[in-house]
């Protein structure tokens, strides 16, 4: 897969995407462009060094469930499965959605992409059912994102996914 040289030039240092307090880094954006470009080295590099970033502000921050859900999502990139599920459940339980309808949304339907990402296509789907049940809609899980983001990659083709993307697709107006 070819992929422009300056993908991400115009970030600059600012984080890949800013939904909330979830907030990508640029070198995770640089490894989720290398994985789709299915270069394993270059991934592993970057998601190492987004790891090193996000580690930093979870040891600041222990019991902040949104920095933990952004660490769950990198280690999935770097293939850590059993880490990054039990980093996504710890912040699932560290931001309640009956506590915190924002962040607790937000958290819940990341945990989908990082067992999307970590090969947990079950779990993946089973969370993303039930994030989008909740209060708050982060853009990640919107009907154009479950069409194109890369994350979401791994549960193309499967039934359910397939079913979910339909069910959020706009209306005609002259239906």
């Amino acid at each position: 897969m070819w992929l422009p040289p300056n993908a991400l030039v115009a970030l600059g240092d600012n984080p890949c995407w800013d939904e909330s307090t979830i907030n990508l880094s640029r070198s995770f954006g640089e490894g989720l462009l290398a994985r789709m470009a299915k270069d394993k080295a270059r991934a592993r590099t970057a998601f190492e060094a987004a790891r090193v970033q996000q580690e930093k502000i979870v040891q600041a921050q222990p019991d902040y469930g949104p920095a933990l859900c952004v660490l769950a999502i990198i280690d999935a990139g770097l293939g850590h499965t059993e880490l990054a599920l039990d980093e996504g459940r710890r912040a699932i339980v560290l931001t309640p959605v009956e506590k915190d309808a924002i962040n607790g949304s937000f958290v819940l339907r990341y945990f989908a992409i990082t067992a999307a990402l970590a090969g947990e296509k079950n779990l993946a789907l089973e969370q993303l059912e039930t994030g989008l049940r909740a209060p708050v809609a982060p853009l990640a899980t919107s009907y154009g994102a479950l069409k194109l983001l890369p994350f979401w990659d791994p549960l193309r083709g499967d039934p359910r996914f397939e079913r979910i993307v339909a069910s959020l697709a706009p209306k005609s107006a002259d239906k």
